[in-house]
Parts: structure tokens; C-alpha cells; sequence
């Protein structure tokens, strides 16, 4: 699965995890992305949406 919203455009950012030593390590964050049916100029079509695009209203899901 693509770890992208189509609609904000959010993907994976890369950090450090921190261990209580203060040693760095490499590690990466995915957003929490569904693939949903959302209706897209007046037709159904299947997309990668993250939830706070779902939540906020910003897709209109076909159902």
C-alpha cells in the first residue's frame, strides 16, 4: 500500500528514536493512510486517505 494521502499529499518523515542513553537511532514515521471509495467530480474512484483527511470532512466517501 502507498504510504501517501492523495489529498494533503502527507507521507513518511524520518527522525531519530532516542534511546534514555541519548543514543540516536534512524527510524521512520508512516501516516495512518485507509484506502477508501470517495467520490472525485461526480464519479466513485479508490484512493490512499489519511484519517485526519477522513475525519476533517475533506473526502467525501461513496458508500
Amino acid at each position: 500500500m502507498a504510504k501517501y494521502c492523495e489529498v494533503c499529499g502527507k507521507g513518511k518523515i524520518s527522525g531519530h528514536s532516542i534511546t534514555f542513553s541519548d543514543r540516536k537511532i534512524k527510524r521512520k514515521w508512516s501516516p495512518n493512510v485507509r484506502r477508501v471509495r470517495a467520490i472525485v467530480d461526480g464519479t466513485k474512484k479508490r484512493m490512499n486517505v489519511c484519517t485526519r483527511c477522513l475525519r476533517s470532512g475533506n473526502v467525501q466517501r461513496a458508500l
